[in-house]
Order: C-alpha cells, then structure tokens, then sequence
C-alpha cells in the first residue's frame, strides 16, 4: 500500500455503494487505480463485504471512500464539488455523457460568461462534479 504526501484527501462517505463509484470513477480517467480496499468482515459494524476503508486514486490525486456502517439522514451535496480542468473537447464530452448517466445536470455542458465550455452535475451515486475545458484547447 502506498502512503501518499498528499496533505488534504477527499473523503467520501457511502450507503453501500462505495465499491461501485470507486470503480466507476477510476474508469473514467487514464491515470486512476484502486489503492487499497478494506472489507466489513463478519460481526463487525458494518455490512459484510461492504468497504470499511478503500483508497484510490484519480490522475495523482488520492481519495479516500467508506460504507458508513451507521444509517445516516444526509447525503452528498453540490455545496461541494469535484472540480476537473479538462484537456480536450473530446475529455469534456466524454466525462459528461458518462457522469450524466442516471445523474442530474445542474448546468448543462456549454459555452458560459467564464468559460468557453463548462457543465455541473451529480452523478449516480449524488456526487457532485464541475467540468470545465481548459483554455489551451480553446480554439482548435
């Protein structure tokens, strides 16, 4: 298991679903793998099988993710969001066609007053994520 320098992890909290967004989200970027995994075994809190701690990462950034192994009355929130500068047009649409599915779109992907191409949604699994093209691809 790798120990990163990363100072601040991102940490999310699931019902049951942890291993599900974690594959999804590394399936989405090149440069993303699962680190470590950590199951509920029998007779402990949480459900067996379910992750009590995973690590992964996406493009050199580490995360951290969980099942909470107590029910709980609140969820992910867009007040916070995961904020990806994206390469090329086609990265862009990619990520969106894919973090759309079953999700909701808050801004849809399009030209805005501070960015040539930008969308907002929550995935699936109530994650919330801002896309935004870089302006380098801008123009080609």
């Amino acid at each position: 298991m790798r120990v990163s320098n990363q100072k601040i992890t991102t940490f999310l909290m699931f019902d049951g679903k942890a291993e599900e967004a974690m594959n999804f989200y590394t399936s989405l970027f090149d440069q993303a793998e699962i680190i470590s995994i950590t199951r509920y075994g029998a007779n402990e809190d949480g459900e067996e099988g379910t992750v009590k701690h995973a690590t992964f990462s996406l493009c050199g950034q580490e995360f951290m993710c969980i099942d909470s192994s107590v029910k709980h009355e609140f969820s992910f929130t867009p007040a916070i969001s995961l904020y990806v500068t994206c390469d090329t047009e086609d990265e862009i649409d990619r990520l969106f066609e894919k973090l759309t599915q079953d999700g909701v779109v808050l801004m849809p992907l399009k030209s805005y007053p501070f960015s040539e191409k930008f969308c907002w949604v929550i995935d699936k699994f109530g994650v919330s994520w801002q896309l935004n093209l870089a302006k380098s691809e801008l123009g080609k």
